[in-house]
């Protein structure tokens, strides 16, 4: 079936779909969505396209999206897809493997740049799961290179590194369970107390010495790496005590383990800074980072390291470097589209509007805290979160929500709205005024 395209006033363009249930259909055939129980039918929102901080549906009705966990730079942005269009032109790609293109070298140099400083070496793969692997990896190799081998990992219980047989293997969340071994020795953190007791600064001393007790101190026994999220997405949509980065440095400077901080979902401004080892003013070992990176329009992964693990590799006795990549490793396209999503990033200063429309939103969510249903209002940066009793509450929030033109996410008894970073202050205040309207509607 052949769709035609024609401009709308928003500025983005509509497929004209003769049969949106044969599109559906199709789907419900074919498709295996991700994370999705069989007897769900994703089809039911089939979006066709979007520009700015809207998508339009097969059926042409408009959403605002604020589910958008890798969109920095929104739908249809002009630069990003002539920085695409024209590196397709040129060259769309060549395995870093064999040799060099001029594209990974300016985004890894611009990394350079913006990365806490001494972060100035970066090894590029597709994903966040990829990349969180690739770290793993290198953290485990490090020590093996300097002839202390050391292969035990600290972090969180409730951590998501991707979904990987290794990334799966340090998480207890269920939905990350998986029938075969671990590849490594893991000692998981329960948080010390709920995520709406945790994000306040007193929290910090019984989170830093679960941590403390999680390292040890026997010499035997050290962890090679303590690897974290600055904001546990998808392990509750936890907000961690401020400080808590630059802390667990310290803890890790007085045992010698790696800091790997994962942020491949807080990176690129949705943190409200380029990154959110920045707020800290923290250094790690191994930073990942993907989502945001290129605005979602291409996949793309970067794990940028420290000299100290870079150059230890070449003690490696198979290859004397990093024996870990993928064909499209740094795809040429990918970094393209990174590097034009980087210019509007800064040009537009969005990770500062992603701080001020952040607060904006959450002092106007903050009414709902001991609201019916509600047990907590908290926030990082664009990312907002609102708590309720159970996840069954949570899920009606979304889909009063999304009869109402808004799209959240929902992690489990959490609803949360992570818009596009370009968002207005206008769309700021049609998310805050649609969650609380969906959220009455669910408690009714």
């Amino acid at each position: 079936m052949n769709a035609s395209w024609t401009s709308t006033p928003s500025g983005g363009s509509t497929a004209l779909t003769a049969d949106p249930e044969a599109v559906r259909a199709r789907d419900r055939r074919h498709v295996w969505h991700t994370w999705t129980p069989l007897a769900a039918d994703r089809s039911a929102l089939t979006v066709s396209h979007g520009a700015g901080h809207h998508v339009w549906d097969i059926d042409g009705n408009v959403y605002l999206d604020a589910s958008a966990l890798n969109s920095t730079c929104g739908y249809a942005r002009p630069e990003v897809l002539r920085a695409m269009v024209e590196q397709a032109s040129r060259l769309h790609h060549f395995d870093l493997s064999v040799a060099g293109h001029e594209p990974a070298g300016l985004l890894a140099e611009r990394l350079a740049g913006l990365l806490p400083a001494g972060l100035d070496r970066t090894l590029f793969v597709n994903s966040g799961s990829e990349g969180f692997d690739a770290a793993v990896l290198m953290a485990v190799s490090y020590w093996s290179h300097l002839d202390r081998p050391r292969s035990r990992v600290v972090t969180f219980a409730r951590s998501y590194h991707g979904a990987t047989l290794l990334s799966r293997s340090l998480s207890t969340l269920p939905r990350n369970r998986h029938p075969l071994g671990s590849p490594l020795p893991v000692t998981r953190v329960e948080l010390p107390a709920e995520p709406r007791s945790l994000r306040e600064e007193p929290a910090l001393p019984a989170l830093l010495a679960a941590f403390e007790e999680a390292i040890g101190t026997d010499p035997d026994d050290l962890p090679a790496a303590v690897v974290v999220e600055p904001f546990l997405n998808v392990g509750g949509a936890v907000v961690l005590p401020p400080g808590f980065l630059r802390e667990l440095r310290a803890l890790c400077d007085a045992t010698g383990a790696l800091l790997v901080v994962d942020e491949v979902f807080t990176a690129y401004g949705r943190c409200g800074a380029m990154f959110a080892a920045l707020r800290d003013d923290v250094t790690p070992d191994i930073l990942v980072s993907s989502k945001g990176l290129s605005g979602g329009y291409v996949p793309i992964a970067a794990v940028s390291v420290r000299r100290n693990v870079h150059e230890s590799f070449a003690r490696d006795p198979v290859i004397g470097g990093l024996r870990y990549g993928h064909t499209t490793s740094g795809h040429a396209v990918a970094c393209a589209a990174a590097l034009a999503t980087l210019d509007v990033l800064e040009k537009e200063r969005l990770p500062e509007r992603a701080e001020r429309l952040g607060a904006d939103l959450l002092r106007r969510l903050a009414p709902l805290a001991g609201a019916p249903g509600v047990l907590d209002v908290r926030g990082f940066g664009l990312i907002l979160v609102v708590e309720t009793e159970s996840p069954e509450l949570a899920a009606r929030v979304l889909t009063h929500a999304r009869q109402a033109g808004l799209l959240l996410r929902q992690v489990g008894a959490a609803v949360m709205a992570v818009p596009p970073l370009v968002i207005d202050d206008e769309g700021a205040a049609a998310v805050a005024d649609g969650l609380t309207a969906a959220l009455a509607r669910a408690v009714a």
